[in-house]
């Protein structure tokens, strides 16, 4: 392995910084960490066959992988899982000792990115956003069966646990506990004596117990403690533990051995991590797809992995943010199967995806939307090969799971395959004369993301039909129009509405009367802001920053659109949990008062912003 040249004959390369906030969670970093991150970076270049890092090797630093497949290796030499464009190595290692866990082998050609190990731990420690994507190292030993042990099913809790968690007599004082929290960058501490526990401290203990109470720093944490609390043996499954954690409503299971000694600590992070791992194994495994077929198979898991993240208590835009990337993988491997079979392009395309994977919010149930941008030297003949590759590609991820557009809004349509120019005609005349289709179809076609294929096709085509919109007064009132016709579920009287008669009667609909809504208002403020992210939290945390909407609206509104999608994803993981398929539509009847009122709360925020917007349209 080499560095790679850092300049091309033929125009000066992008950033490498730019090349990294192409991913997650880099793009999450503030700008003013670019300039930092782009001295530091190098870019490497692997041969088939080259090693990037052996097993228990110092490493250089987080490795982030721009192109080709690397293999992940146990000591054996056993492939444990395969990573692809975007993923990342090396970051369990970092934050334990410094050392590889695993090996890492080029299966092909490969371009990587290495953020130097220093940096790497400074920005875990400084920036929130990174810190809670990688999370807590994960023990060390690989996954006992081979790649398809991933799973919580799968793992006993002795291969998840911290085997070394921070203990503490009964006589500790509270003070000495959180000194000995905030140097470990933990949130509890087991408390034992003669290798007994006798009770646990977290920092939930110390806020609610000592602080809110005004009591002294010097209190044996004895009086704070949750006495003899509940453990779990290494025994069990993972998801043993992450049951026992969601009925109890906690957060830290101590890991207790038949004799009652004391053997380690896990944690819902834990649980998180090892099926956020699981969601990379599998697009690494899609990335490495020989056929279609392959890719089926590996979409099987999806619901499991589904379910677990919802049961291990993961936020709904990280569950939605996981399914989408596999999405995006799988589909960036099927234009490269459709281009292996139909030879190279006749021009330069953009494969792009609108609707729920444009912003990057897919669930269990997720239809598609794409289209094609072409470059503008395409001629009509160059069509034929372009309907194909469309075909392959869609079918394809029908196939997986990810349903066709039932509105035909797919690249397999030759309306939505077109070059660039036609495309930036269609925005200017839909935004022009706003009528009732114009709308519809520029609600869709606001929220694209380029997902493969020559990038540049899409350089300011977003930012220049945002100007077109922002500046057209009457489209803007007309969109807003649009928006509003979706209704929260709301009766007269501001309870709960149900649907009136159908398949589905007696049942809320919580994609259409539920999340469309929040998505709908994030969209106008992207519009009257100008904003270009198209994920509708960005939206709305941009539009608060903007001042488009006011700081307390922008933050009820962001807590609605939580629960709601919250309870949309443990609706479907439910239905998973049962052997249904999953959907959209939940009956209420099943709610405590509690969570009926959460939710009529929720909607109410949302059904307040859109009064709000229509009065200021």
């Amino acid at each position: 392995m080499s560095e790679a040249p850092t300049s091309g004959a033929s125009r000066p390369p992008d950033r490498l910084v730019d090349r990294l906030a192409r991913f997650a969670p880099f793009d999450r970093l503030p700008p003013d960490r670019h300039a930092e991150l782009d001295r530091e970076l190098t870019r490497l270049a692997a041969a088939p066959g080259d090693t990037i890092f052996a097993q228990g090797e110092l490493l250089r630093g987080l490795y982030v992988i721009l192109s080709g497949v690397i293999e992940v290796r146990a000591a054996q030499g056993e492939v444990v899982s395969r990573r692809g464009e975007g993923e990342a190595m090396g970051e369990r290692g970092l934050q334990r000792d410094g050392r590889a866990m695993l090996g890492a082998q080029a299966q092909t050609a490969a371009e990587l990115l290495l953020i130097p190990a220093p940096l790497f731990l400074r920005l875990l420690a400084q920036e929130p956003e990174l810190a809670r994507w990688f999370g807590r190292a994960v023990p060390a030993e690989p996954e006992r069966d081979g790649p398809c042990a991933a799973g919580l099913t799968a793992l006993e809790v002795a291969d998840l646990m911290a085997r070394r968690p921070l203990r503490a007599s009964p006589q500790t004082s509270v003070r000495e506990i959180a000194q000995l929290m905030r140097a470990a960058s933990v949130s509890s501490v087991l408390i034992t004596e003669a290798e007994r526990l006798v009770g646990i401290v977290t920092v939930h203990d110390l806020t609610g117990k000592v602080l809110a109470e005004g009591l002294s720093g010097d209190l044996p944490v004895a009086q704070a403690m949750t006495p003899d609390p509940l453990t779990i043996g290494p025994e069990a499954t993972g998801l043993d533990a992450m049951v026992a954690m969601a009925g109890r409503r906690i957060n830290h299971l101590p890991v207790v051995d038949r004799d009652g000694r004391l053997a380690g600590m896990i944690a819902r992070t834990d649980l998180f991590c090892r099926e956020a791992a699981a969601a990379s194994h599998m697009a690494g495994e899609l990335v490495a797809a020989p056929d279609a077929e392959t890719m089926v198979e590996v979409f099987a898991r999806l619901p499991e992995l589904l379910g677990a993240l919802v049961a291990a208590g993961a936020r709904p835009a990280a569950i939605c943010r996981r399914i989408s990337d596999l999405a995006d993988a799988a589909t960036r491997r099927l234009l490269q199967l459709a281009e292996a079979r139909l030879g190279p392009p006749p021009v330069p395309y953009l494969w792009a995806a609108c609707g729920s994977q444009g912003r990057r919010e897919q669930t269990g149930v997720s239809d598609q939307d794409n289209c094609l941008i072409l470059d503008d030297r395409a001629r009509p003949e160059h069509d034929a090969y372009f309907r194909d590759l469309a075909r392959f590609v869609c079918d394809g991820l029908n196939r997986a799971g990810f349903v066709f557009c039932p509105g035909d809004m797919m690249a397999t349509n030759p309306r939505w395959r077109q070059p660039r120019a036609r495309w930036l005609g269609w925005f200017a005349d839909w935004i022009a004369e706003p009528d009732d289709r114009a709308q519809m179809l520029a609600s869709v076609m606001f929220d694209l993301r380029p997902i493969a294929g020559e990038m540049a096709l899409f350089d300011d085509l977003h930012a220049r039909t945002l100007a077109m919109a922002r500046g057209n007064s009457i489209f803007l009132r007309h969109m807003v129009g649009n928006a509003l016709r979706h209704a929260p579920p709301l009766s007269l009287f501001r309870g709960l509405s149900t649907i009136r008669s159908g398949a589905h009667r007696n049942t809320l609909d919580l994609k259409m009367a539920g999340v469309v809504p929040v998505v709908d208002l994030a969209r106008i403020y992207a519009l009257r802001g100008g904003i270009e992210p198209a994920n509708t939290r960005e939206r709305i945390l941009a539009a608060r920053d903007l001042g488009v909407i006011s700081r307390a609206g922008g933050h009820d509104l962001l807590d609605a659109y939580d629960l709601i999608a919250q309870t949309r994803l443990r609706h479907q993981a439910a239905q998973i949990g049962r052997g249904e398929a999953p959907d959209n539509h939940l009956a209420p009847e099943g709610f405590s008062d509690l969570e009926r009122n959460h939710l009529r709360d929720a909607f109410l925020v949302v059904k307040t912003m859109q009064s709000a917007l229509g009065q200021g349209a």
